[in-house]
């Protein structure tokens, strides 16, 4: 109630109601605020750490782009779910939802959309994209709009670190109680998503050793088959019928992809590379931030190199110069059924409610996501440290992100001109003068806790790692000389060769691609998020065959000078090492083993029961003899979970009723 009605009200009835009405007044208020709920980490932390002063308010008639992001309607379920789904020893292993499935049990409802949708126009916000799983809402509008629905002020401030200015709002916003809002994206610029290459000097190309690859232009960058000679050699898997999808916040100029195609060779030239632009934006490389463009271009060619027979590379673009949404980009690319092999070379501020929501959601459908731990060398511990994984005046989400997979780097030597991989070490540039702090990024997340296929690493605590919380990186692979056609026809020379864990991460979603070539031809439908898997192996005998254990090097640096440090299985600097060839393939689409239970004999019949797998086909095979011949088709079974009783006639092994059975798994 405002003092000009308590004044005409006095008039008009007396001070003793005017009290009685002031105090009705009073609950009133109270009421409303208790209705409201806040949406914490809107406001940059840089505002008040550094206490940065508003140098003025953003223009009113300014027009803003915001992705609204709703709350999942069962989260603990889908984390539950996610857990059962990745778990080798879960029945529910790779049994993945489709999109429609992962929606309904899931996903917001469309009540809590349509909710959304009529808060956005009864506040003059236009709804400019939706998206089937309801996860995101994108709309536009003028700022006094923007101000108004969420109660904020968007002030400007003078950037800390970057010669530029940027908005934020004063506080954090707020929405009724009730409306199903998590976070927002848009309502601050303080931090833009950047690329991880890192651009080699003199003194890191020509002085590093080695430079023993077969780059053309005679640099001994690594080039084309170079990576398959090293990480799959012999390997007649190229990606066959497989597509890679790549998060990109810029475009890329198509004869550079064309020509890098022409120079490798094997079949590059056959692959379709197609970019789907989001929010409007149009594919045009720009100028704005320096080399985004060139990460496009090098995640495509990295992919390209590893697996020559792709059907597709998809480029998922959500902006110019890296001012795109990234939660637009990462549920586009959720939505797009065809690709399963995804990678991101781009780090943004975050970590936020609806990106977690995206990446789980990935990992129910199948998908499997490799992302670039950063070339900050050792991440220091703790969100205030100075370049820790989770400070949010940093951008470096999602690299502590614990349902994706990430990828530090290493420097290869191979034998002769890339005839063979010879070792490896982690990358480390802190030894050249011009570039101190630049090298493979492992550390401790400060946000999330350890996942559980984590905390089978032994001595955990004695490799510099934790026990309570997420530890970076999972694998690696090489982020050092490479070659690449980039920029509308530039090509690496011996002065400025291209590096950075943004090279590692395409890499493996290449060799993942390799991986589900092969789970395709036996039935298999995606190996889906690998981290649960890929430490069990690690936690085996078939670990030093499955990987290069990369035990030489560091990530160390002037404000990190003892950790961290290479050794044997898992360390903070290359994960659990890089992909050792078809061994690791065959050991991530090995059949599902199933227990054989009460074998005997039933009159006539050899009977034995063994526990299915819901939504797996069990396939039963037969051979006399385990040395000559082969597997023989005797039956298929539908899996629900239930135990099954497979009678097989003691006649189909012939006279001397001997023999052998396996079930597959698919």
């Amino acid at each position: 109630m405002t003092p000009g009605w308590n004044r005409i009200l006095s008039g008009l009835l007396g001070g003793v109601y005017v009290a009685v009405l002031a105090i009705t007044g009073t609950v009133f208020t109270t009421q409303v605020e208790a209705a409201q709920k806040i949406l914490p980490g809107h406001v940059p932390e840089a505002i008040a750490r550094l206490h940065l002063q508003s140098i003025g308010q953003l223009a009113a008639t300014n027009t803003l782009w915001l992705a609204i992001g709703l709350p999942l309607r069962d989260p603990a379920g889908l984390e539950n779910f996610v857990a059962q789904v990745s778990d080798p020893d879960s029945p529910n292993f790779r049994q993945f939802l489709t999109r429609e499935e992962l929606m309904a049990r899931f996903g917001p409802t469309a009540q809590d959309y349509e909710a959304v949708k009529k808060f956005a126009r009864t506040n003059g916000l236009a709804i400019a994209v939706t998206h089937g799983n309801r996860l995101l809402l994108d709309v536009t509008g003028p700022v006094a709009a923007v101000e108004k629905a969420f109660h904020i002020t968007l002030r400007t401030y003078r950037h800390p670190t970057e010669a530029r200015d940027f908005f934020a709002p004063d506080t954090e916003p707020t929405v009724d109680a009730a409306l199903p809002i998590a976070d927002i994206e848009g309502l601050s610029d303080f931090s833009r998503p950047h690329p991880k290459w890192v651009r080699g000097t003199k003194e890191t190309t020509v002085n590093a050793t080695p430079r023993n690859g077969t780059a053309l232009d005679g640099s001994g960058d690594l080039f084309g088959n170079d990576f398959r000679n090293a990480y799959v050699p012999g390997s007649v898997l190229t990606g066959a019928g497989q597509s890679v999808g790549l998060f990109e916040l810029d475009g890329y100029y198509t004869n550079d992809i064309i020509n890098y195609a022409k120079e490798a060779g094997n079949g590059r030239t056959n692959i379709v590379v197609q970019a789907v632009l989001i929010d409007g934006y149009s594919g045009k490389p720009s100028t704005s931030l320096e080399g985004a463009e060139v990460e496009v271009e090098l995640d495509i060619e990295m992919a390209m190199a590893i697996a020559p027979g792709l059907a597709k590379i998809v480029s998922f673009e959500g902006g110019k110069g890296g001012n795109g949404t990234p939660n637009d980009v990462l549920n586009t690319m959720l939505a797009n059924s065809n690709v399963v092999n995804l990678s991101c070379s781009w780090g943004w501020y975050g970590p936020s409610n609806t990106t977690d929501a995206i990446f789980e959601s990935m990992d129910a459908v199948g998908q499997t996501f490799f992302n670039a731990s950063g070339d900050n060398q050792a991440f220091t511990t703790g969100s205030n440290s100075v370049n820790g994984v989770d400070n949010p005046l940093l951008a470096n989400a999602p690299s502590s992100n614990p349902y994706i997979t990430q990828v530090g780097g290493t420097t290869m030597t191979m034998n002769g001109p890339g005839v063979s991989w010879a070792s490896e070490v982690v990358w480390n540039w802190a030894v050249e003068e011009d570039d101190p702090d630049t090298g493979s990024s492992g550390g401790i997340s400060s946000y999330y806790s350890i996942p559980s296929w984590q905390t089978n690493v032994s001595n955990m605590a004695g490799r510099g790692g934790s026990t309570s919380f997420r530890n970076i990186p999972d694998v690696a692979a090489n982020a050092d000389n490479v070659y690449v056609i980039y920029d509308n026809g530039k090509n690496t020379n011996h002065y400025d060769g291209w590096s950075g864990t943004s090279c590692a991460a395409p890499l493996w979603a290449g060799f993942m691609a390799l991986v589900n070539q092969q789970w395709a031809a036996s039935g298999g439908k995606s190996i889906g998020f690998i981290n649960p898997a890929i430490y069990d192996i690690a936690a085996g005998s078939n670990y030093a065959s499955c990987f290069n254990d990369v035990t030489s090097g560091n990530n160390t640096w002037s404000s990190s000078p003892n950790l961290f440090y290479a050794t044997n299985n898992y360390d903070l600097c290359t994960g659990l090492g890089t992909m050792n060839g078809t061994n690791l393939i065959d050991a991530l689409t090995a059949p599902l083993a199933v227990n054989l239970l009460i074998p005997q004999i039933v009159g006539t019949d050899f009977q034995f029961e063994f526990l299915s797998y819901p939504g797996s086909t069990h396939i039963v095979q037969w051979r006399t003899n385990l040395f000559s011949g082969s597997w023989q088709p005797y039956t298929n079974v539908s899996g629900d979970g239930t135990l099954k009783t497979i009678p097989i006639p003691l006649s189909i092994f012939g006279p001397s009723q001997h023999g052998f059975v396996r079930v597959l798994t698919q």
